[in-house]
């Protein structure tokens, strides 16, 4: 049996769906479905049981699996609850691994390109404490997932005990089907998708920067098939452990991203630049782009959907049909 924390999620879901289409449906999912939707990213799925998240780690108690995927979290960048951060992204996870590692249970977990702050320090998934340990994270969850990244990455360096595999991915920006309960932390596609298939106008983000045109703030754009592609490359590699940026390597503007919606939808684009927020002021990310030679050396050889394909898919598959979910 495979646990999936965060299984009702965006890329839990995605993940889900994805052992399903293997053949694995012997899955016990931790989520809370709540009234936001979730429960509609399962409602094509086959698993075995559902767990309230109160309730796991009673539920683990003389369990025996052959692989935890933690991707629970509280995920919003803007949630400034230090306590309740903190017990979900740290304290959570570092009992999961205390207990993956007493009983030899392969954890995969989900750590964040949130850590890599503005960018300034680059994003090279060097995995060593000092390395960690150098990022500045520009809200209180990159910094819950820098620290737990920290505290594994320790427990590595001083030999201590650890499960037989573990790996720390840090996903970049991951967009696709089953993200519609996200609400604000849904991807900018999804959220302009309705306006620019009426025929409305799609704003955009006007540059405060030099040398960056209105809309060209880029992104490391990952279409999330190919996010769940890569964290189940891991089950099947169990030798691999580590801390592991999941992108694509390139960086993509927003306004290409847009682009590719108003191509998707057969309409011309109708973009409209507007100020950038005053409380998002200095806290903008302008790029984000994974390095991915570590997973390359790693392995893993498949190629990556162009954010092109990976749009037109998103579009004509889900988000343009009376039945979005995956």
């Amino acid at each position: 049996m495979i646990l999936v924390t965060g299984g009702a999620g965006f890329i839990g879901s995605n993940l889900v769906a994805s052992l399903n289409e293997r053949g694995v449906t012997d899955i016990a999912i931790d989520d809370h479905l709540g009234a936001d939707g979730k429960q509609k990213n399962l409602r094509k799925r086959k698993f075995r049981e559902l767990i309230e998240p109160g309730d796991l780690l009673r539920w683990l108690q003389g369990r025996k699996l052959d692989a935890i995927l933690h991707m629970g979290a509280i995920s919003s960048t803007t949630v400034t609850d230090e306590k309740a951060v903190m017990a979900a992204n740290y304290d959570l996870p570092m009992q999961l691994l205390e207990w993956s590692t007493a009983t030899k249970t392969p954890f995969i977990y989900a750590s964040s390109a949130a850590t890599y702050g503005d960018g300034t320090q680059g994003f090279d998934d060097d995995d060593s404490v000092a390395g960690l340990a150098r990022l500045q994270p520009l809200n209180l969850y990159g910094r819950s997932k820098q620290r737990f990244d920290i505290a594994v990455a320790e427990r590595a360096a001083r030999n201590e005990p650890l499960p037989p595999q573990w790996a720390g991915l840090k996903y970049f920006n991951v967009f696709g089907p089953n993200e519609y309960h996200k609400g604000d932390m849904m991807s900018v596609l999804a959220k302009r998708f309705p306006d620019a298939k009426a025929g409305r106008t799609v704003q955009l983000f006007k540059s405060d920067r030099e040398g960056i045109p209105d809309g060209g703030q880029s992104r490391d754009f990952i279409y999330v098939l190919d996010a769940a592609a890569m964290t189940l490359w891991f089950l099947d590699h169990p030798q691999v452990s580590g801390i592991y940026n999941v992108g694509t390597g390139n960086a993509r503007s927003f306004r290409d991203q847009m682009a590719a919606l108003f191509r998707a939808l057969k309409k011309e684009p109708n973009i409209e630049y507007i100020p950038m927020p005053s409380e998002l002021a200095g806290r903008y990310q302008y790029l984000t782009k994974a390095r991915m030679d570590r997973l390359r050396q790693a392995g893993y050889d498949a190629p990556f959907t162009s954010l092109e394909h990976a749009v037109e898919d998103y579009v004509t598959r889900y988000l343009d049909q009376p039945d979005p979910y995956r």
